[in-house]
């Protein structure tokens, strides 16, 4: 099993460096594929993410720490967890951690006078290879293979639409806005219709496409990933997008965040999209 994880970090190893997401006045969560993340003295970051590449901790984490593939050096804080799997923590003298250590293969190190509040604590691999886990590994090949397909099919019945989406992804500060209207506001006109007698159908018909909706938002994410490292090709972009979110969906804690903000993301390219090519 640990030859499993090492290897699917080397596959992200593949993939060219993705920009960390951070804003310049409030902290954001910084999710990388590869490549170095530096968080720098009197700098504040949100959740970093990274699936190859070292991270250096001078200032403050306001969230957890998760490595793949790579090692995380803490010299300042972290509020939550710190989690490596194919790496090494390493602790200064004068860091602080306010959640656990968990690591899969390498023993964290420990400098006297750092502070952990929470447990250090070796993931156990069985864990991964007893019925749940075989459950969890079998759950996460079936959403992939869904995705694949859900993928393919859109690409095939409508492949300039896709192109269309690509482009309104440069837009996205409004992708991510109206992505979390979207989210929102569908499940409460939904429930209120179902308070309705003559809306009952309706909120009962919405209910029921919002999770196909909100998977044609995780593929269209992926679409547009990968857009960003194959420009031309469309089915080539799609399987290296694909592959990077579903790879990221393994990382333990910020795999579901990585879900949640994919399918925002492409909910609101979608409706942008869609309201452009009204006018």
């Amino acid at each position: 099993m640990k030859r499993l994880l090492v290897a699917l970090a080397l596959l992200c190893t593949l993939a060219p460096p993705a920009a960390a997401l951070a804003a310049d006045d409030s902290p954001q969560e910084r999710i990388v594929v590869s490549g170095p993340v530096t968080v720098v003295p009197d700098e504040t970051s949100d959740t970093v993410v990274v699936a190859s590449g070292d991270v250096l901790i001078r200032g403050i984490v306001d969230g957890d720490v998760v490595v793949l593939d790579g090692d995380a050096t803490v010299r300042g804080e972290v509020t939550g967890n710190i989690v490596t799997i194919a790496g090494t923590a390493i602790l200064g003298r004068r860091a602080r951690v306010g959640g656990d250590l968990t690591y899969f293969d390498k023993k964290p190190q420990v400098r006297r006078g750092a502070r952990v509040a929470g447990d250090t604590k070796k993931y156990d691999a069985d864990k991964l290879t007893g019925p749940l886990g075989v459950a969890a590994i079998g759950f996460w090949i079936a959403i992939s293979l869904s995705l694949l397909v859900l993928g393919l099919l859109l690409l095939a019945l409508a492949p300039r639409a896709a192109d269309a989406v690509a482009r309104g992804a440069k837009k996205w500060p409004a992708s991510i806005g109206v992505g979390i209207l979207v989210f929102i506001l569908l499940p409460i006109i939904a429930v209120l219709a179902l308070v309705s007698v003559f809306g009952a159908p309706f909120g009962v018909g919405l209910l029921m496409a919002l999770f196909p909706l909100y998977a044609i938002g995780y593929v269209t994410t992926a679409f547009v990933v990968g857009r960003l490292i194959i420009k031309r090709s469309r089915i080539p972009a799609f399987l290296v997008g694909l592959l990077i979110l579903r790879l990221l969906a393994l990382i333990p804690f910020a795999g579901g965040l990585v879900g949640l903000l994919a399918t925002i993301f492409g909910l609101g390219v979608l409706f942008v999209t869609l309201f452009r090519s009204r006018s």
